[in-house]
């Protein structure tokens, strides 16, 4: 989708990228996006360093399917991975839909492309990209620290974890302090080669657990603010999947939980301390680093540790508090500090936005979802005008039923399989999508819908249909789910 990119002073020297993929980060997660609550001071300076993305999207509302966008440069649908690699069975009034659980070996990643141009390649952290014969170094990195078939550390964030490839630490050492350790020694010993760091933290997923002393800090200020004489949680209707049947979504209204506060705080000390390095090395001023999420913050169900007010929802929808992320790029001396690009951006656009800041030559047929972000980060004009897509034909863990989802200009258009019902949104008036004005605008809304059928037609999208017998297998007597009327 991109021209060949061209010489310019900012590839004569061919640049350090550092990705920093943060699970489950909420749109609203940090200081500078939003946040009264959470302190973020080292992540609010890189972002007012550099260029904010007040439109940026993951490309799935849960992890693996955005994790294998951003190393493919496709939609997950056209990859065929669609929900979480281990997600059990779903199925309710709808069947459940198929899909791979690794990323193939035949996609050439953003990894393989740049180390085909010289760069060294590293992972660290999370990978959740299918199991040993799929780890990262079978998709391009020459190094390998801690990313495995793990979704999250399911010993816990402190040590030992039990992640088969981290070896442990003395015991209670905090994971996402550790692979900052791990990450900063690649640094130091990089040797005079340019590298690409995909960084990847198992922070802020569950289980949530942070440092005590900070998390004491943050019951003080709730305390303070009076946060702690209300309650944050809000109960809902009941999971329309039949595996969590018998239970109720419960939705956080109010940022207000200490231990996720103190998570994000320690994420941040630990983003600082890789900045520091980049800096006592002389080599901050040729690091690009971009930085994102997987998907939005964890708001409806598993402790519903944050709120994305006034967006709705949250991870696991195809709302906006479920997509939308909080994103930035800083590269000094080339993108220019206090920018803002408010086009709308997506996971599989770091792709082709890592090949031209390397100088490399685009590779169309891989990274075919994706456009470069490199000239609004340096002061082009708008990027070019395209719808972006979501297909996410699953029952999320957290409370929402099979759904796909287009979006472009100011609106957005929601289809719901269960109903067949639709859902269109301006978003520029109505981020947090509580007028649906699909009778209002019926050309809108036609025009979107033909657009993501045109475009599930093309990649062959996998389409759920009816669950016979479903009602018999639910936990509870039957009950009409109304969460998107």
């Amino acid at each position: 989708m991109n021209p060949a990119p061209p010489s310019t002073d900012a590839h004569r020297t061919r640049p350090n990228i550092i990705l920093l993929l943060i699970d489950d980060l909420g749109c609203r997660d940090l200081g500078g996006f939003g946040s009264t609550f959470y302190e973020t001071p080292h992540l609010d300076r890189l972002a007012a360093g550099g260029m904010r993305f007040d439109n940026a999207y993951a490309s799935c509302p849960v992890c693996s399917p955005t994790r294998a966008s951003v190393l493919s440069g496709q939609y997950p649908a056209r990859v065929g991975l669609t929900s979480f690699i281990g997600k059990v069975k779903d199925e309710g009034r709808l069947a459940n839909v198929p899909f791979i659980h690794y990323l193939p070996l035949e996609q050439k990643s953003i990894a393989s492309a740049l180390r085909d141009g010289g760069y060294q390649t590293w992972h660290v952290g999370k990978w959740h990209l299918g199991d040993e014969d799929f780890y990262p170094e079978h998709h391009g990195f020459d190094r390998n620290i801690g990313g495995c078939h793990f979704g999250h550390p399911k010993e816990g964030f402190f040590a030992p974890w039990g992640i088969p490839t981290l070896e442990d630490a003395p015991e209670g050492t905090y994971l996402t302090d550790h692979l900052t350790d791990r990450a900063i020694d690649l640094i130091q010993q990089r040797g005079d080669t340019p590298f690409f760091l995909n960084f990847w933290h198992y922070a802020v997923h569950t289980p949530i657990q942070a440092p005590e002393p900070l998390v004491e800090k943050y019951r003080e200020k709730a305390r303070r603010l009076r946060l702690d004489r209300m309650d944050p949680l809000v109960e809902g209707e009941y999971f329309p999947c039949i595996h969590k049947s018998d239970r109720r979504l419960t939705r956080r209204v109010v940022q207000s939980d200490p231990v996720y506060a103190a998570m994000i705080e320690n994420l941040d000390t630990n983003v600082g301390r890789l900045l520091q390095v980049l800096d006592n090395e002389g080599i901050a001023e040729n690091t690009l680093i971009v930085f994102s999420s997987d998907n939005g913050g964890l708001s409806t169900a598993e402790g519903a540790p944050t709120c994305n007010h006034p967006m709705r929802e949250g991870k696991g929808w195809t709302s906006e508090g479920g997509i939308r992320v909080c994103q930035f790029a800083s590269w000094p001396g080339v993108i220019p500090a206090g920018g803002t690009c408010r086009d709308n951006v997506t996971s599989t656009d770091f792709y082709p936005t890592f090949l031209e800041a390397a100088g490399l030559p685009f590779l169309p047929e891989q990274h075919c979802d994706g456009i470069s972000l490199l000239p609004a980060m340096t002061g082009s004009p708008a990027l070019p005008d395209r719808p972006v897509f979501w297909h996410f034909p699953h029952y999320g863990n957290q409370g929402d039923s099979p759904s796909a989802a287009v979006i472009h200009g100011d609106w957005k258009l929601i289809f719901h399989y269960e109903d067949k019902t639709v859902e269109l949104f301006n978003l520029r008036r109505d981020v947090s999508e509580t007028v649906n004005e699909a009778a209002r605008h019926p050309d809108t809304r036609d025009r979107l819908l033909d657009l993501l059928e045109n475009w599930q037609r093309g990649i062959n999208a996998k389409i759920p249909g009816p669950n016979p017998g479903w009602e018999q297998k639910l936990k509870r007597p039957r009950v009409e789910n109304n969460a998107h009327i």
